[in-house]
């Protein structure tokens, strides 16, 4: 199954081109959900939830996915969490890099994870601001987990089962001396989408491309077989440290080709079999 958010908060299932309306689950899964709690209510209920889901789905006419703004797949995550220096290559390149500040190009098992703002976060529809155009801010695209049940101290044996579903994503960053995790959680810097793929529709998630194109030149291409902590263990040290809730978004860290990107450019990230978004880049407007 494929789950999209779009427009104006609404919730949808896609089925080839279309997206089919199913808000009316979303209203009174979220009615029943406790504010206090931590998880996103929709995604914590798609296993009792999910046969719902596609029976309205198959009842309602759709619209076109091309016609809907497409919002992030998660309202209300707990956190953003992220993989730094995850792909052999992307730590070599970064090493040869001389026109910008490398803060730390260690191992993954050394470097740690990281937290982005959740404010950052954006679907594929909204617009990249690019706050310091003076500065170089690349793209960095990655293969993002959505987590859909509870857990710490997750064992490897049952890591997949954590997984809600599979998304695109941009790891954007600005680079500099400045701590990794504020440069990389500016408004519109997460972006995710341009929907949530269950798990019964990926295989392997260690066999998935990943591409990346700016104004229709490629720049990234990679797998996640070439990954240095596999899914299955990103989800272990991710959850040594934090109790992850259904709702996280877990971005896997991002291969070589990393490079500049400027308000004007389009950027289009895929994988097969989740799907592609495109994403344009504009300038950061200040706001009072």
């Amino acid at each position: 199954m494929r789950l999209c958010r779009y427009d104006d908060d609404r919730l949808g299932v896609v089925v080839g081109d279309k997206v089919h309306d199913v808000t009316d689950a979303q209203t009174e899964i979220r009615a029943a959900a406790p504010y206090a709690g931590w998880a996103d209510a929709v995604i914590a209920a798609l296993p009792q939830w999910r046969s719902r889901l596609e029976d309205m789905a198959g009842r309602t006419l759709g619209k076109p996915v091309s016609s809907v703004k497409l919002l992030s797949p998660v309202a209300r995550p707990s956190k953003l969490v992220a993989a730094p220096v995850n792909y052999k290559k992307h730590i070599e390149e970064m090493k040869r890099r001389t026109d910008v500040v490398v803060n730390n190009t260690a191992s993954i098992g050394d470097a740690g994870m990281f937290l982005k703002a959740n404010s950052s976060l954006i679907g594929p529809s909204a617009t990249i601001p690019v706050r310091f155009p003076e500065r170089t801010t690349e793209h960095e695209a990655e293969i993002v987990l959505i987590i859909g049940k509870q857990g710490s101290d997750i064992t490897r044996a049952a890591a997949l089962d954590h997984i809600a579903g599979y998304c695109v994503g941009l790891d954007m960053t600005v680079r500099g001396s400045e701590d990794r995790s504020f440069r990389k959680s500016m408004d519109g810097y997460s972006v995710v989408g341009p929907w949530l793929v269950t798990p019964d529709e990926i295989g392997d998630p260690d066999q998935l491309p990943i591409r990346l194109e700016v104004n229709g030149v490629e720049k990234q291409n990679s797998n996640t077989r070439d990954l240095i902590f596999d899914i299955r263990q990103l989800i272990v040290f991710a959850s040594s440290f934090y109790t992850l809730y259904p709702g996280d978004v877990l971005f896997t860290g991002t291969p070589e080709g990393v490079g500049r990107i400027k308000a004007g450019d389009v950027i289009r990230v895929m994988s097969d079999p989740i799907g592609e978004m495109s994403v344009n880049v504009g300038a950061h407007t200040a706001e009072g």
